[in-house]
């Protein structure tokens, strides 16, 4: 399409168009990706077509300059296109790449579930996790990762993370469960103090079953701050042993968080119930369930919270 600025402008003038608007067509003409396009398709467009397509070259043009300065544009989150239909030019709007990494990022934070979980593990990522001292529990974290995605039927033993306030154990466990649904995995996760509350709640309209159904069958499930709150009887048997034993039985992954070892959680929370009475057989038969869906490790390191 030989010097096409200048066909072009002969073609407006015969049409008696005003000057001003003369002039932003062939400055939208002038446009270098508007030219590629045109000596891409220019044994599809005649003289005529491009002049019937002139409103859509130079929309093209003022949404491509709006986006470039960052004004507000009639599509947000998509930019303009130049196609060529039945021989005249249309712009068609395809997702940005700002909107296509928002889109991505919201993919992979769905196949993350959780219940009452701080607001930060949205965001958090296993390479941003402090090393220091930590080195062991980071590696666990990357090999459960790793091992996960390469074969998710094989039963891998979760973590059971043991530490004081605010060292950073929920972090991680929003870590690995970022790092699993980047790779298209679901994790669910649960505050277990207030999933407890909850649970009981939904007594009432008989909702506990479903509950228990939706936790216990999470492809990979993790219990944050597990021994935080009194345990009745009722919650220890009946809500946390059957979550435990279906997903010892079916080997599904299964995370913990607590201030108390393992040997603390079995003499003290699971122990004694929130009437004083104490049931260490029944304490004994969740432990065992735990030390088989998962191994402990001593999360070391000062409180973030007080930082």
């Amino acid at each position: 399409m030989k010097n096409v600025g200048d066909e072009f402008s002969q073609q407006l003038k015969k049409n008696n168009w005003a000057k001003d608007y003369q002039q932003l067509i062939r400055e939208a003409f002038a446009d270098q990706e508007v030219k590629q396009f045109l000596n891409e398709n220019k044994e599809q467009l005649s003289k005529s077509e491009l002049l019937r397509s002139a409103s859509k070259v130079y929309e093209f043009v003022t949404v491509k300059k709006r986006l470039e300065k960052g004004e507000e544009v009639p599509v947000p989150g998509y930019k303009p296109k130049l196609v060529l239909n039945n021989h005249l030019i249309e712009v068609a709007y395809v997702p940005s790449e700002q909107l296509l990494a928002s889109k991505k990022q919201q993919e992979i934070r769905s196949r993350v579930h959780s219940l009452n979980m701080p607001k930060a593990i949205k965001a958090a990522q296993l390479s941003d996790y402090d090393l220091n001292g930590r080195e062991e529990v980071a590696a666990a974290a990357g090999n459960f990762i790793e091992e996960y995605i390469t074969d998710p039927r094989k039963f891998i033993q979760g973590m059971y993370l043991q530490g004081s306030f605010g060292v950073g154990k929920t972090f991680l466990l929003g870590a690995i469960a970022n790092g699993l649904a980047e790779e298209g995995f679901h994790s669910t996760l649960l505050h277990f103090p207030s999933f407890a509350v909850e649970i009981k709640n939904a007594i009432s309209d008989g909702g506990t079953l479903t509950m228990i159904e939706s936790v216990k069958k999470a492809p990979v499930l993790m219990l944050d701050d597990l021994g935080a709150d009194q345990l009745s009887s009722w919650l220890r048997d009946d809500v946390l042993g059957v979550i435990l034993q279906y997903r010892m039985q079916e080997e599904l992954p299964t995370f913990f968080s607590s201030n108390l070892s393992m040997k603390e959680l079995q003499d003290q929370y699971l122990t004694i119930n929130n009437r004083g009475e104490a049931e260490p057989l029944k304490a004994r038969r969740i432990m065992e369930r735990i030390r088989f869906l998962a191994k402990e490790y001593t999360v070391i390191g000062r409180n973030r919270r007080l930082s």
